[in-house]
């Protein structure tokens, strides 16, 4: 291994959104931490070392010092967009490496963010206390992967592992589903795809992050929860919420979901009703992600009405651009 020098922390997937937002809180907090992603960084800090590395072969991997922890953020997870194979070799790979690698430096606590997408698609409420039911390549990868980290756990009483399912996940940098509803509500309007009552979990990311800080505070060796908040808010209270406090002359329309779902099987990969978005993930909007955070509601962290400020926050971190 070399020289070692001061201990650190080791962020995984440091360059992709959760990452970031990671590695720039313990960067803050005086942490000496590398951030290791195949792609380049978002943003370069002083105190951040920033190495290139593909999480499906760490054999050759060195950090150049002690580690006292791991954040597993690295995934393949944007769907729709990559083959079903990807989502296994990257998300089982990864989980196989970085556990090994934990091994073979004798690191004692990870962090790993897996899916709620390993609950399966349905209209019921999900809490993690509900079975797993997988169904997409994504959400069994991301099963899978939790396994690999358990099994690394229960190996030494000495180790500790945070598993968090995150929602929905949005804030600075997320260019992901909450950036596109923005952005459409900045154009002026906003077209339901057949149910204004969607449920779709939710969480700031800034929120996630403090979330996660709260579990590894606290004693047990294993912590497995749901990042998102109580509210269980709809898609209607979602959009509202944007237009009541940064939107205010936004429209919105309600189209029929026959409407909706011919228009997909229509145009493919063109836009949908000006939603200038994938169809298929139209199709999620139609679809419900009711999940609810009940190990942190139990530890009284589940505070609720957070959506307003939330947007609050995001705005003020972009300058209004909700990117």
């Amino acid at each position: 291994m070399g020289d070692m020098i001061a201990s650190g922390i080791l962020v995984f997937g440091g360059s992709g959104f959760i990452g970031t937002h990671m590695t720039r809180k313990l960067a803050s907090e005086g942490h000496s931490v590398i951030s290791v992603d195949i792609r380049p960084p978002r943003e370069k800090l002083d105190n951040v070392r920033y190495v290139t590395a593909d999480v499906r072969d760490l054999s050759s991997f060195d950090p150049g010092m002690s580690v006292e922890r791991i954040y597993n953020f690295a995934a393949i997870h944007t769907t729709p967009g990559h083959p079903n194979h990807e989502y296994y070799e990257t998300n089982i790979a990864g989980a196989t490496q970085i556990t090994a690698l934990a091994r073979k430096l004798g690191v004692t606590n990870i962090v790993f963010t897996s899916s709620i997408s390993v609950y399966g698609p349905g209209e019921d409420t999900k809490s993690e206390t509900t079975p797993v039911a997988p169904q997409s390549p994504y959400g069994w990868s991301k099963w899978l992967a939790e396994g690999i980290h358990r099994t690394w756990l229960e190996e030494d009483a000495q180790r500790r592992l945070v598993i968090v399912r995150p929602a929905v996940i949005f804030g600075p940098g997320e260019r992901g589903n909450f950036t596109r509803l923005a952005k459409l509500m900045r154009s002026g309007f906003f077209v339901y795809p057949g149910r204004r009552d969607t449920i779709k979990g939710c969480f700031y990311v800034d929120d996630l992050i403090d979330a996660i800080a709260f579990a590894e505070s606290q004693s047990a060796r294993y912590i497995l929860f749901n990042g998102c908040y109580p509210d269980r808010y709809t898609l209607e209270q979602i959009i509202e919420a944007l237009r009541t406090g940064h939107f205010h002359k936004a429209k919105t329309f309600t189209v029929p979901a026959f409407i909706v779902l011919g228009a997909a099987r229509i145009f493919g990969l063109t836009s949908v009703l000006g939603l200038g978005i994938h169809p298929d993930r139209v199709l999620k909007l139609m679809r419900s992600t009711d999940v609810v955070p009940g190990w942190l509601e139990a530890q009284g962290q589940g505070t609720r009405g957070k959506l307003p400020s939330a947007f609050a926050r995001w705005q003020t971190a972009t300058g209004g651009r909700f990117d």
